[in-house]
């Protein structure tokens, strides 16, 4: 089972981002590689313009004391989440909230995993 730190405040899972699995990587030229990819992953999809040098690393948007990539460091959803002092956006009195389901049309998993930690609470 996937640590709670590697889920992020909305529910999307860190330990499979495309960023996270780079920052892992020990091979410096698989690493460069995956950034590459990642650069124009977020070109085409995203319409993001990104270098590969602008494709930092990152542990995961929960963990107290770890490298945090750009856009993940901008996320308004993890922003909101830190002010209102909630481990996950599931714990939010307000869940769930526009931003959150805007996020879940492009990703139903989130909306999952965190309907399963709100079922619990």
């Amino acid at each position: 089972m996937e640590t709670p730190d590697l889920m992020g405040y909305c529910g999307l899972r860190c330990g499979g981002c495309p960023i996270h699995v780079a920052t892992r990587e020990t091979d410096p030229a698989e690493q460069t590689e995956q950034r590459i990819r990642i650069a124009k992953l977020a070109s085409e999809h995203y319409g993001m313009v990104l270098k590969p040098e602008d494709v930092t690393d990152c542990d995961g948007c929960r963990v107290a004391s770890g490298r945090l990539f750009s856009g993940c460091a901008k996320c308004e959803i993890r922003k909101c989440a830190r002010q209102r002092g909630c481990s996950t956006c599931a714990h939010c009195a307000e869940y769930p909230c526009d931003a959150l389901e805007k996020l879940f049309l492009t990703d139903p998993g989130a909306k999952a995993a965190l309907d399963d930690i709100r079922s619990r609470l």
